[in-house]
């Protein structure tokens, strides 16, 4: 039942680690331009999700609920105070860990086919949408990881937690999530990823993390006004 997440996380864990090998012959030069290209390509696929809502309303609730519940708990001060204390454990040289962590996760988690593909494996046994953002999610923590180092590695936590755990608990979650709730949480998740485009690209520094919370509140709007 779990073969795909686990397939997803093996192929993470191998792309960051052939990235990390790879951080010193690659220069910065070359680096930062694929971090931007990564960047665009971000921030295409999240307008691709944000533009797929049909209650934009929901999208600005989830935002503003979802922004006042990570500024008030300050997810980004704790992530990065995680990372610290990580990156001190590890004696790491190779790049912010917290940033590679949350930016990875943020990419690896959000969308319909970390969800869809979860339900496919614990409904039906069929891996094939896993196994495709398999793939892709490699090729990115191989690139990811060359520039930001062993936080990229540290997302396949999430991932098999997040992944894992949605299979498991399939046959519970399908009755109660409809295609307008993922439509919208898609949406949210999207609007996440453009702002993730933002900052790595370094026009504004937007603490993306602190948005979390809103990826669940368009369930629970929809839950009650249907």
């Amino acid at each position: 039942m779990l073969l795909g997440t686990l397939v997803n996380v093996a192929l993470v864990l191998i792309g960051g680690f052939v990235g990390l090998f790879l951080k010193k012959g690659i220069s910065k030069r070359f680096s930062d331009l694929i971090m931007n290209a990564i960047a665009l390509v971000t921030m295409v696929i999240g307008i691709t999700f944000a533009t797929a809502s049909e209650n934009m309303l929901v999208v600005i609730i989830s935002l503003v609920v979802g922004a006042l519940m990570g500024e008030g708990i300050n997810i980004d001060k704790k992530l990065n105070q995680l990372g610290g204390l990580i990156k001190s454990k590890v004696k790491s040289e190779s790049g912010n860990v917290g940033e590679g962590f949350v930016t990875a996760t943020l990419l690896f988690c959000v969308g319909s086919m970390a969800i869809m593909g979860s339900l496919d494996s614990g409904l039906r046994g069929d891996h094939t949408v896993l196994y495709t953002k398999s793939i892709m999610d490699g090729i990115s923590a191989l690139i990811f990881a060359s520039s930001m180092g062993i936080g990229v590695l540290l997302s396949a936590v999430p991932i098999l937690l997040y992944q894992g755990s949605i299979t498991l608990l399939s046959s519970f979650i399908q009755p109660y999530l409809t295609q307008s709730m993922m439509t919208e949480m898609n949406a949210v998740g999207g609007i996440l990823l453009i702002g993730l485009g933002i900052s790595i690209l370094g026009i504004k520094e937007i603490k993306v993390s602190n948005l979390l919370p809103a990826l669940v509140i368009p369930v629970i709007l929809l839950a009650f006004i249907g």
